[in-house]
Order: C-alpha cells, then sequence, then structure tokens
C-alpha cells in the first residue's frame, strides 16, 4: 500500500505557510540558518502567515515526516537545502516518497547540467545525474548560480511546496525569479496594509505599558512592537476590506501615546533620516569621533553629506581636549561643513557615557547621554543616541537655519 498522503483537499489561496531547513549541518548548530528568517519575512510582507519554521537532519523519514507535517498544517511548505548529489541530500527523495512518485532524470535538466560541467573543464560524476531528477508532480527550477535545480511541487492531494537550494545566493534569485512567479499566478497571500513606526529612547518593556494590553492585543488590525538592533518598531498592519482604513484609526492611536518617540516610519535607516534632514535644509554634515572606535561614522554609513573629520588635538592623543563645542567648530571648518559633530564616550561603570556637541549655522548644541552596555555594544548604542540627538537639532527642535 501506498504510504503517501491520501485526503484530499480543496484547492485554496495560498495563505499559510511553513518553512522546512534540510542539513544536519543546522540541527547539530555546525551552520547558522538565516534562509528561513528571510523567507518568513518575505511571506509576512505578501499577506502570508507564517506558522512554523523547522529545522530537521539529513534522515529520509524525518525530512518526509516533517514535510507531511507541514503540509497539513499549511497551504504552502518553502524548503532549503538537501538539492545537493550526495546520499545525504534527501529532499527530492523525501518528497517523492511524499506523494508516491518515482524520479526519474529529465533529459532537459541534465543536458543543462552537463554543459554547467563542460564549460568548467569539470568531470561530470554520474552521481551528479540526481540533481536532474523531477518527478510528475514537480517543475525544475533554474538556479543561475549553482548545480542544484530546485522544484516546483504541486502535491496531488493539495498544497504546495517549493524546494530550494541551501546557499544563500543560490536560494535569493531562486526564489525571487522562479518560485515567486509561480506562487504568485496560484495566488499567494493577500493583500497587506501596514504602517511602522521607528522609536527611539524607549524599551520594549515600556512600550507596551504605554501601548495597553488592548490595543496589542487587537486581532485586526494586529499591533506588534520589534526590539531592533537600532530602534523598536511598532508595526499595524491588517488585510481585506476595510483594512486600510482600520490601519489608520490604529495608527492614529499609537502616535497619540508613542508620538515624541518615533524618529521615522517604514524601512527608513539612522543614516537615511540624517540625509533626508541635512537635504532638507540644504547641509553637509563633518564630524569628529573621540573613544567611539569609529561608531558614528559606521552607523552614518555612506551618507553623502557627510565627511569625517580628525581634531588635531585627539590625533595628538592630549590629555587636555578641548572643549567638545569647540571641537564641534573645529569639524565644521575642516570639513568645509555646515554642521559640525563632535562626540567622546567614556566608560561609566557598566555602561557608555556619551557626551556631544553639534555646531550649526543656528548655534552650538551640547548634550549628554548615557547608552546602556559598554565595549563594543555600548558604542554602537553611543552612536545611535548621537544620531537621535543629531536628527532633533536638524529638524530644527533645537535650531534654525
Amino acid at each position: 500500500m501506498n504510504d503517501a498522503i491520501q485526503t484530499p483537499r480543496v484547492p485554496r489561496r495560498l495563505l499559510v505557510a511553513e518553512t522546512l531547513s534540510v542539513g544536519s549541518e543546522l540541527t547539530v548548530g555546525e551552520t547558522r540558518d538565516t534562509n528561513s528568517g528571510e523567507l518568513a519575512r518575505d511571506l509576512s510582507e505578501r499577506g502570508v502567515r507564517v506558522g512554523r519554521l523547522t529545522a530537521v537532519p539529513d534522515d529520509l523519514g524525518v525530512v518526509r515526516g516533517a514535510f507531511e507535517t507541514a503540509l497539513g498544517r499549511a497551504d504552502l511548505v518553502v524548503s532549503t537545502g538537501g538539492l545537493g548529489p550526495t546520499p545525504d541530500d534527501l529532499t527530492r527523495e523525501s518528497i517523492a516518497a511524499l506523494v508516491g512518485e518515482t524520479p526519474v532524470v529529465d533529459p532537459a535538466v541534465e543536458r543543462w547540467l552537463r554543459e554547467r560541467f563542460a564549460r568548467r573543464n569539470t568531470p561530470f560524476a554520474e552521481a551528479n545525474l540526481k540533481q536532474a531528477w523531477v518527478i510528475p508532480s514537480a517543475e525544475a527550477l533554474a538556479n543561475p548560480n549553482g548545480t542544484a535545480p530546485g522544484w516546483f511541487v504541486r502535491v496531488p492531494t493539495g498544497g504546495v511546496i517549493v524546494a530550494l537550494p541551501g546557499p544563500p545566493r543560490e536560494m535569493r534569485p531562486m526564489w525571487r525569479d522562479e518560485a515567486l512567479p509561480r506562487l504568485e499566478a496560484l495566488g499567494l497571500g493577500t493583500d497587506v496594509v501596514s504602517r511602522t513606526f521607528r522609536l527611539h529612547g524607549i524599551g520594549e518593556s515600556s512600550l507596551v505599558d504605554v501601548l495597553g494590553e488592548e490595543l496589542l492585543r487587537s486581532p485586526d488590525p494586529v499591533v506588534a512592537t520589534y526590539a531592533r538592533v537600532e530602534a523598536v518598531d511598532v508595526r499595524v498592519s491588517s488585510s481585506g476590506p476595510g483594512a486600510a482604513e482600520r490601519v489608520a484609526a490604529a495608527a492614529e492611536l499609537v502616535e497619540q501615546r508613542v508620538g515624541r518617540y518615533v524618529w521615522a516610519t517604514g524601512e527608513t535607516t539612522w543614516a537615511q533620516a540624517i540625509e533626508a534632514a541635512l537635504g532638507a535644509r540644504g547641509w553637509s554634515l563633518s564630524i569628529v569621533e573621540i573613544g567611539t572606535r569609529g561608531a558614528v561614522g559606521a552607523l552614518f554609513g555612506g551618507t553623502p553629506p557627510v565627511t569625517r573629520t580628525e581634531s588635531r588635538a585627539a590625533r595628538a592623543g592630549d590629555a587636555e581636549l578641548p572643549g567638545l563645542a569647540e571641537l564641534a567648530a573645529e569639524a565644521r571648518s575642516a570639513g568645509a561643513a555646515d554642521v559640525g559633530l563632535a562626540v567622546a564616550i567614556r566608560p561609566d561603570g557598566e555602561d557608555t557615557a556619551v557626551t556631544l556637541a553639534i555646531a550649526s549655522p543656528g548655534g552650538t548644541h551640547e548634550a549628554q547621554r548615557l547608552a546602556f552596555l559598554g565595549g563594543s555594544l555600548g558604542a554602537s548604542r553611543a552612536a545611535i543616541a548621537t544620531a537621535s540627538v543629531l536628527l532633533e537639532v536638524l529638524r530644527g527642535s533645537d535650531s534654525s537655519p
């Protein structure tokens, strides 16, 4: 008796998904799985609810069982890994066993594989023919960056499996260029309306108290908080008829309660926010850092209006440095910039003390902050605190052109 799934299911839109990461190197901790997070985020943004992210070892029974269990809960299962030519690459065998079909070598895929090896002047081991396997329910997905094609499987009893290679440089383009167009043609997810607020100066636990449980427990729209490295995000989202109105109403409540902490919306980075604020005034910025290990410049990245200068006193290692206001003016002059920023940090117990000065056409602004933790983490947090103060000044809270 065939042990494949026997219960027929009615075709449906692909609204619920799970990811499956295949490989013993993942389950023993030798390799970190980044694929699942990327795929889950992409699917969520497309209106697909991701129920589980699962990792399994290279064991035929375990992998087959994981696919079967996932398909019992989800419309779509996206797997990564296990598509190579070696005996422990078991994704194809597992899917074939699940649907009760026998893999055969696809002549077109075999030609592609042989040509690929020939172009590299590399011998073609017969074991590679495994990568040309296809079953009747599967369609091979092109892999321009490797030798392992993926599979797009319309499971006869319902649901879809997308099998992608494990290396991210192969997985990402195959997902984007091969899998997504096919999934969208079948009806992937639903339109999602969302708005994201980026906050600084309040922790996630405090944010929960300010927003209130009623708002955070609302099933629709969903109001969720996320602690990021550079910010705490509040995302308001909904789908279906009237989603825009529901999101707008909830977003208004969020702004009323935490608006004073919001420094950006969407996916805006600190570098982008600083660049936009400088651009709005037609200004440029020059910075000098002391003790930060370049953390401020690193946070600002390649922001075009920003240059880095080095204080002569700081370079000389003078124990009696000029005041930061003087250093900010020096940075402004040395960089021929409209705004000069000088920042210095030092240990303060287990945390990091931040002192900064900003010299602009509107005058000089000085501030002190305390960044949580010390060392490199403290320096990174100090850079974010510096960016927050600078953004307030540039936006006109404390200076004017």
